[in-house]
């Protein structure tokens, strides 16, 4: 099989964070930026965004044949990485899964929640927006719609040589049976 060299993409994307249930954009319209009102931009991001669909099986075994016999889904994880290169007290709330942004007209300020192992966390929704494959311009969604930030803020470096960044992985997780977790939407024209 050649190479067809219309389906290579690269290129950076959007990342947009709303809550969980938020109202999706619809299908058609992937070629616009979702309702601020119910999407907020996460702005710029370094080294790309990562997205990462795993699965694992368990092997079927039987003693009379030393062939693995087949395999079962046990479990798919979801995960959205990136370094968002607008470390905002806004996106640490996104970071931190939770927390408050206080404003006056001289300062603002980040105060974390005060949580329990008991707490229910606060689940959001996340899109990204980037390039997918085609002879012209077109462009990938992909729908996470319900992800917890799952490393909070192991290291944001503040330093002379380097852009401070906000190291952030977001994972997703089971919505219902009716509503997948994710949506992978390509546009075609």
């Amino acid at each position: 099989m050649g190479v067809n060299v219309i389906n290579l993409t690269a290129g950076p994307g959007d990342l947009y964070v709303g809550a969980f249930g938020a109202t999706e954009p619809a299908d058609s319209a992937i070629n616009t930026a979702p309702a601020s009102a119910a999407w907020t931009d996460a702005g710029g991001t370094q080294d790309g965004v990562k997205i990462m669909v795993a699965q694992d099986y368990f092997e079927l075994e039987v003693d009379q044949i030393v062939d693995v016999a087949g395999r079962r889904l046990q479990k798919r994880e979801v995960e959205i990485e990136t370094n968002l290169a607008e470390p905002t007290l806004e996106n640490m709330i996104y970071a931190l899964n939770s927390g408050t942004v206080t404003s006056s007209a001289a300062f603002k300020y980040f105060e974390s929640p005060t949580d329990t192992a008991a707490t229910q966390p606060t689940y959001r929704a996340i899109i990204f927006d980037g390039w997918a494959p085609g002879a012209t311009p077109f462009r990938r969604r992909v729908i996470v719609r319900k992800i917890l930030s799952i490393e909070g803020v192991k290291e944001m470096a503040y330093k002379k040589d380097g852009q401070t960044l906000l190291p952030v992985k977001f994972a997703g997780h089971y919505v219902s049976s009716s509503i997948k977790p994710y949506k992978i939407i390509d546009q075609l024209t």
